[in-house]
């Protein structure tokens, strides 16, 4: 972990950070002047908080039918899809296999103690796979989207979002804009004051200034354990669905009606535990998704239910 600041961690105050990120926090109205908390409080108010306010996660039995998987050593973060291939992503590798047998196609391996930190979530954009890219656990949190081109998996293009409040995990394309979650923990890797309650996921024009931003609900802030969210994409019916870090389920959330937090909608069963995982766009008719189990070094692939029209909203 690299921290240039001469002022020990512990004493770094809450408005000392916000200045620093000012310039780069965007929409987010943060408020200053609050006194630092050391990181073990930090973490303790954050599950005291949770405990006090979660009013729970209400399922409706959804579900999801899992319909295969492969072993694949390298997809410790997450997985990209197009038409006929996955994209397993690790910390530091890509690896691009077929979807119909499985088989290795493609790999890029970028160095240990190279530029390439920490890859997490990917998505499709024509012949390019866009990667979010954190520097986690290094201080002080900074972010990049890394661009590769689909084919050969070689990097074509980088584009540094720099210092901001989190860590991203996750940047999509929608409606003309981007969506993208910066994530903050309440363990390591996160700026000292800050907890996992300030992760959050923003709406960013094409320069990545952001246009607005929304917290998590404390339902499922709870379930993140130490971690946040890992994951997140639209879908087809207009809600947005997002996991976390360890949990087999997949949150379905709306933008509010009002107010600065996402709205929960339900919760889908699936047979993967979090991170990021990617929509099969190509799979007509079929709600499909490839995921990934950490654990086992499995990309997972599943369908997703419906939503009953009573949740659509």
């Amino acid at each position: 972990m690299h921290n240039d600041n001469s002022m020990p961690e512990a004493t770094v105050t809450r408005r000392q950070v916000l200045l620093t990120l000012g310039a780069t926090a965007g929409a987010l109205a943060i408020g200053t002047g609050v006194s630092s908390l050391a990181r073990p409080a930090a973490a303790a108010a954050s599950t005291d908080a949770a405990a006090e306010t979660n009013p729970g996660l209400t399922k409706h039995g959804l579900v999801a039918d899992e319909l295969q998987r492969w072993q694949i050593s390298h997809a410790n973060q997450g997985v990209a899809v197009d038409a006929d291939h996955f994209y397993g992503i690790g910390n530091h590798a890509l690896v691009k296999h077929r979807k119909d047998t499985g088989a290795l196609v493609g790999e890029w391996m970028g160095p240990r103690d190279g530029a390439i930190i920490h890859l997490n979530a990917g998505w499709v954009d024509g012949d390019k796979l866009v990667v979010a890219h954190s520097n986690f656990p290094q201080l002080p949190m900074a972010s990049s989207l890394e661009t590769y081109d689909r084919n050969s998996l070689q990097p074509v293009a980088t584009y540094s979002l720099g210092i901001r409040l989190g860590s991203l995990t996750w940047a999509v394309r929608h409606q003309g804009f981007w969506w993208a979650c910066f994530a903050n923990y309440n363990d390591n890797g996160t700026t000292p004051g800050f907890d996992q309650r300030w992760t959050h996921v923003g709406k960013f024009d094409d320069k990545w200034q952001m246009l607005e931003s929304w917290l998590f609900p404390p339902q499922i802030v709870a379930t993140w354990g130490d971690s946040a969210c890992s994951g997140g994409d639209w879908g087809d019916d207009g809600l947005l669905y997002v996991t976390g870090h360890d949990a087999a389920e997949l949150y379905v959330l709306r933008l509010p009606r009002q107010g600065v937090t996402l709205e929960y909608v339900t919760t889908i069963d699936v047979p993967f535990e979090g991170q990021s995982w990617a929509w099969d766009r190509n799979a007509r008719g079929e709600r499909i998704i490839y995921g990934i189990s950490r654990a086992r070094r499995e990309v997972i692939v599943a369908r997703i239910p419906e939503l009953p029209s009573t949740l659509l909203g």
